[in-house]
């Protein structure tokens, strides 16, 4: 059975992983996610394609081209490494997305996979983490990989106050065709950080799970939490 935790819980244990030296993942399951996990699973292919995030995959907008189930089985494969999984509780209102796209839909794709994470949190944890000083303080005392498609611009803001972060290392990332690449770079990266924070969409899902576990260091999906930075 799943053990929940609140935002408190979830910041003790990036704590504790980065004092101890463990590996730790973070990943978090919205609406994108839950697209990308429904294609021929819960959902046919078709009706998949008829959602407008689906459709901006077309355009080059969320970073991955669906339909790809290959992106979908990586996926799968990931949550089931993550140290800490984030979902949408039920009646969410913090994500903007159509309510039949959230929580009902996570537990469906789920009890397909038979995914039953240990430890779960709010889907929205990286935004919460983003406003807490205490996180940040706790930042500064580590080592910062970003993966990001514009990584130099959120490693500037970093750098200065309020956050004074050591920014030891930037990979560009900006499609899932890039996953081989970011891994190899993180891994030959992996005595310069201690904590990788992951913005690249849906596709953090499969890297923060492989970065944590090949380096041994910590992983986040940070997502939109970087909107919350002070410019």
């Amino acid at each position: 059975m799943s053990k929940h935790l609140q935002l408190r819980s979830v910041h003790k244990r990036i704590r504790h992983a980065l004092r101890r030296k463990k590996p730790f993942s973070l990943v978090r399951i919205g609406d994108g996610e839950n697209i990308v996990l429904a294609q021929r699973s819960v959902w046919s292919i078709k009706k998949v394609m008829r959602q407008k995030w689906a459709k901006k995959t077309k355009r080059g907008k969320k970073g991955v081209t669906l339909p790809n189930l290959k992106l979908r089985n990586e996926m799968v494969r990931s949550i089931r490494q993550a140290t800490v999984v984030g979902v949408l509780p039920k009646n969410d209102r913090t994500i903007r997305a159509p309510r039949y796209l959230k929580g009902k839909l996570t537990k469906k794709v789920f009890k397909y996979y038979g995914l039953k994470p240990k430890l779960t949190c709010h889907a929205c944890v990286n935004r919460f983490l983003a406003g807490r000083r205490s996180f940040w303080r706790m930042l500064r005392k580590y080592r910062i990989l970003i993966i990001n498609k514009r990584p130099n611009k959120l490693k500037r803001i970093l750098k200065r106050r309020p956050y004074k972060l050591k920014i030891r290392g930037t990979i560009a990332f900006s499609h899932y065709r890039q996953i081989k690449r970011a891994l190899k770079k993180a891994r030959a990266m992996k005595r310069r950080f201690d904590v990788a924070l992951i913005s690249c969409g849906v596709n953090a899902v499969i890297l923060a799970p492989r970065i944590a576990k090949s380096t041994g260091k910590v992983a986040i999906d940070f997502g939109k939490g970087t909107s919350r930075l002070a410019r």
